[in-house]
C-alpha cells in the first residue's frame, strides 16, 4: 500500500482531473439534431431511427481514428444486406455531381448496375489502403474460394487540414473493425468515423443520416440517406440564410464592403461530400440512377453550389428481395416498381438527403488537429437564425 501522503496526493489529483473534466463538459454546448430544432424538411415522416438503417437489413460500422496531435480520421462501412455482398448483389447506381474525386469502383457500378461489396467511406489518400483492406476482407469470407475479381467500392472527401492526411493513417484492422462491428438501429453521427476530420461551411463537418417512410397510399417504401459532409457554400437550413447570418460563407471575402467583415468559411465553397441513398423500393438500376441525381437537389437545398474543388457523388441501392441478383445468374427475373410511382421516392430522397446534411453539422464538435482547430456551428446562434425567421424550436 502506498504510504498516506501519496494516497492524498492521489485523490487531489484526481479529484481536480474531475473538476476539469465537469468544467469542460460545462462548457461544451450539447449537441443536437435537426428535429431537436425544430427542423423538419419535407412531407413525409422520418423511420424509426431516422437513419439510413431504417431500411431493413442495412448496417453502418465506423473507426474513429483520433491519435496524437495529427490523425483525425477515420472510417465508415454501409452493408447493404446480412449476407455475403458479392454472391447476392443489389442493383446499383452512381451520379456524379462534380467529379473531382477518387471514387473506387463507380464506374464498375455503373456499367454492370450492381453491388457486389459493401461500401466504405474514408480520406482521400487513404481511399487505395481501404480498398485493398476491403478486397482481403472480402476474399477471405466464406464461398470466395474461386473469385478472380473483384470490384470494391470505396467513397471519400479531403479531411487534410485536420487530419495528417500524407501520413494515410488507415490500416486494414481498422477497415475490418468498420466492416465486422457494422449493426442495424441508431447511427452514430458528427465527428466520427469518416466524418472526424472533415469540414462543411467553414464548421466542423462530419457523419450526418436521416429516412424517410411513404406512406402505405404511396407504397410504404422506406429511404435512407447517410453523408460524409465535408463542402462548401452559402448554409441556409430550410431557407432560412443561416451562413450569411452566421458571418460565415463562401465567397464572403469578394463580397465584402468592409475588411472587417471578412469571414472564416472558404473562399470558394470547395470541399467535397459522399451522399448513400438506401431504398427497399425495388428499383432497376435505371431509376436508381435517376434516384441518385435528385441527391444533388437535397444538397443543394443546403447551400452547396458543388464548386469546381468539389468531389460530389451520389450512390443509391435497392435492398429489395425482388430485384436482387446471384453473383452466377444466367438469367433475371425482377419485379420492379415502375416510373410513374417514384416521384414520391424521389421527394423522400431529396427532403433526407437535406436533413442528413443539416444532422452532420449539428452532432458535429469542435475538432483539433494538425495544428488547427475547426470550430462545431453554434446552435444556440442556429436556434436564434431560425425563430427569427419563423421556423420555431422544438418544444
Amino acid at each position: 500500500m502506498l504510504p498516506a501522503p501519496y494516497r492524498l496526493s492521489l485523490r487531489l489529483t484526481a479529484a481536480l482531473l474531475g473538476l476539469c473534466a465537469l468544467v469542460a463538459s460545462a462548457q461544451e454546448a450539447p449537441r443536437a439534431r435537426a428535429r431537436d430544432l425544430g427542423v423538419a424538411p419535407g412531407i413525409f415522416a422520418p423511420g424509426h431511427y431516422n437513419a439510413i438503417t431504417d431500411v431493413a437489413g442495412v448496417r453502418v460500422g465506423q473507426v474513429t481514428l483520433a491519435e496524437g496531435d495529427s490523425v483525425r480520421t477515420g472510417v465508415t462501412a454501409i452493408l447493404p444486406h446480412p449476407g455475403n455482398a458479392y454472391r447476392s448483389r443489389v442493383p446499383a447506381a452512381v451520379h456524379v455531381g462534380n467529379g473531382f474525386g477518387k471514387f473506387v469502383g463507380s464506374t464498375q457500378v455503373n456499367e454492370l448496375g450492381e453491388l457486389e461489396t459493401p461500401i466504405l467511406l474514408t480520406c482521400t489518400l487513404c481511399v487505395w489502403k481501404a480498398a485493398d483492406a476491403m478486397a482481403e476482407w472480402m476474399l477471405a469470407q466464406p464461398d470466395m474460394q474461386q473469385v478472380r475479381s473483384l470490384n470494391v467500392v470505396v467513397g471519400e472527401t479531403n479531411d487534410g487540414g485536420l487530419n495528417d492526411i500524407r501520413a494515410r493513417p488507415i490500416t486494414a484492422g481498422a477497415v475490418r473493425n468498420a466492416l465486422e462491428s457494422a449493426k442495424s438501429g441508431p447511427v452514430q453521427e458528427g465527428s466520427v468515423g469518416a466524418g472526424t476530420g472533415t469540414v462543411a461551411f467553414g464548421w466542423k463537418g462530419g457523419i450526418g443520416t436521416s429516412s424517410r417512410k411513404l406512406p402505405d397510399s404511396l407504397g410504404g417504401w422506406t429511404v435512407g440517406v447517410l453523408v460524409q459532409a465535408n463542402f462548401g457554400g452559402v448554409l441556409q437550413v430550410e431557407g432560412a440564410p443561416v451562413g450569411r447570418a452566421l458571418d460565415r460563407y463562401a465567397f464572403q471575402n469578394a463580397v465584402a464592403m468592409q475588411d472587417n467583415t471578412r469571414g472564416l468559411a472558404d473562399d470558394r465553397g470547395d470541399g467535397s461530400v459522399i451522399i448513400v441513398i438506401a431504398t427497399d423500393a425495388p428499383l432497376s438500376d435505371r431509376n436508381l440512377k435517376r434516384l441518385a441525381s435528385r441527391g444533388m437537389m437535397g444538397l443543394g437545398r443546403t447551400g452547396s453550389s458543388a464548386s469546381n474543388g468539389s468531389g460530389d457523388y451520389v450512390l443509391a441501392f435497392s435492398t429489395a428481395e425482388s430485384v436482387r441478383r446471384a453473383f452466377d445468374a444466367t438469367r433475371l427475373q425482377t419485379t420492379e416498381l415502375a416510373n410513374e410511382p417514384m416521384s414520391a421516392v424521389f421527394q423522400a430522397s431529396v427532403d433526407a438527403v437535406e436533413e442528413a446534411v443539416y444532422n452532420a453539422l449539428f452532432m458535429a464538435t469542435t475538432t483539433s488537429g494538425n495544428g488547427k482547430t475547426v470550430e462545431a456551428i453554434p446552435l444556440d446562434k442556429v436556434r436564434d437564425v431560425l425563430r427569427a425567421h419563423g421556423i420555431a424550436p422544438a418544444s
